[in-house]
């Protein structure tokens, strides 16, 4: 079984999610973690930083080494990786992902993945407004969730051991399910609020409305200042279960404003009520 303190890690793409593995990782006491990322500069920085031990611009130096490897990577950028540099990974190696997706990806990798890798797809709840490794240092893993979606094929131990080395970097909860039954909850918890928020903000030109706020809209829009690209392909491969999110919303939203419209106190405060209560059930 794989010890984190004897194996030598790999990460793939060091930006913000890379970069806070790779400190998690040193927190734990890894032996030995490599990283390859396109940018020099970045990986210079990680160096310095001390959360790697040894950086690459080309992979295969480094996978061929690797018993662990992360790939931090969006999706689209790691099915094309993976159908790249397939043959060159360490024969044995245990494999997972962060991305924000897991159907169309299991379902591009089942088809290419070498019998002697084990591929767990991994999705961690976290992140930030501000991406790059700059800020990968800030990311917090304390207290927040993971959701695995394992396959079949995985390993008992590597999975157990893949559980262990999360709880070690701070996360409070691991969730286990299906790609279908994860694409189809983010949709709701993840996408259509980076949806909101979005929508929030551009239906005010008004730069300066900060000034009138008290926390809530804060709080609500802070994920709009999301990394575009990442969250448009994130949206557009995941579009038939967000755009299910988006219409049940809307439906929430135009009864909202029919009984504002229409000034009917009671109804809107009992569905007021009826919602903190189901919000307050969540947490429980």
């Amino acid at each position: 079984m794989l010890s984190i303190e004897t194996c030598t890690t790999g990460i793939v793409g060091l930006g913000l999610m890379g970069g806070a593995f790779a400190y998690a990782l040193r927190d734990c006491k890894a032996q030995s973690i490599l990283a390859y990322d396109i940018s020099g500069e970045t990986l210079a920085s990680a160096l310095k930083q001390g959360c790697i031990d040894e950086g690459f611009t080309t992979p295969q130096p480094m996978l061929c080494r690797c018993d662990l490897v992360f790939l931090c990577l969006a999706p689209s950028s790691l099915i094309r990786f993976m159908q790249e540099h397939i043959y060159s990974f360490k024969s044995g190696a245990l494999l997972s992902d962060i991305a924000g997706i897991k159907g169309s990806i299991v379902a591009a990798l089942e088809s290419i993945l070498r019998d002697d890798l084990d591929f767990i797809p991994g999705h961690p709840m976290t992140g930030s407004e501000k991406g790059g490794f700059a800020y990968a240092k800030n990311c917090s893993f304390k207290g927040k969730n993971y959701i695995l979606t394992p396959l079949e094929r995985n390993k008992p131990e590597n999975l157990a051991f893949l559980k262990g080395l999360i709880r070690r970097f701070g996360f409070s909860r691991i969730t286990e399910t299906n790609p279908a039954d994860h694409d189809r909850k983010i949709a709701f918890t993840s996408q259509l609020c980076h949806v909101i928020a979005a929508a929030l903000i551009d239906c005010q030109s008004d730069t300066g409305i900060t000034r009138f706020g008290g926390g809530s809209f804060e709080d609500l829009t802070r994920i709009a200042q999301l990394n575009a690209p990442l969250w448009a392909e994130l949206f557009i491969e995941n579009s038939a279960e967000l755009l299910m999110r988006i219409e049940e919303f809307e439906g929430s939203l135009n009864t909202i404003k029919t009984l504002i419209a229409d000034e009917n106190r009671t109804a809107l405060v009992t569905m007021l009520q009826a919602v903190r209560d189901r919000r307050a059930a969540m947490d429980s």
